[in-house]
């Protein structure tokens, strides 16, 4: 298991700055496969063979997120899910959101990335 996904998510109350620059890089280093879009977001596509298993991944990513009191952004279909992480509180990202990824990746559900790689 990955350093990040051993953390907790930490309720943000606001008043913080987002990460910006090298404080992402650095925290971004330790994820597989997700994007940082426009300093604001991480993002990450799956593929699966059916909806079932989409299905499946999205539910146990909810089961996460209610864990953590941590709440991504889930879209999928047939054979795909791509979740987005963000503070919503401060309109950008915090080490919560990365934390969050990590422990995103470490669920024990057979997927694909959208690139095709090996299953996570």
């Amino acid at each position: 298991m990955n350093e990040l996904a051993s953390r907790d998510c930490v309720p943000c109350r606001g008043g913080v700055p987002p990460l910006k620059g090298q404080e992402i890089q650095q925290l971004l280093s330790q994820l597989d496969g997700w994007k940082v879009v426009n300093e604001h977001h991480l993002s990450k596509a799956y593929k699966f063979e059916n909806f079932r298993e989409a299905q499946a991944f999205v539910d146990r990513v909810g089961n996460l997120a209610e864990e953590q009191g941590h709440h991504p952004d889930i879209c999928f279909g047939w054979g795909r899910a791509e979740i987005t992480v963000w503070t919503h509180k401060i309109d950008g990202l915090t080490e919560s959101d990365f934390v969050l990824a990590a422990k995103i990746d470490a669920l024990e559900v057979p997927v694909r990335t959208a690139s095709g790689s090996d299953p996570v």
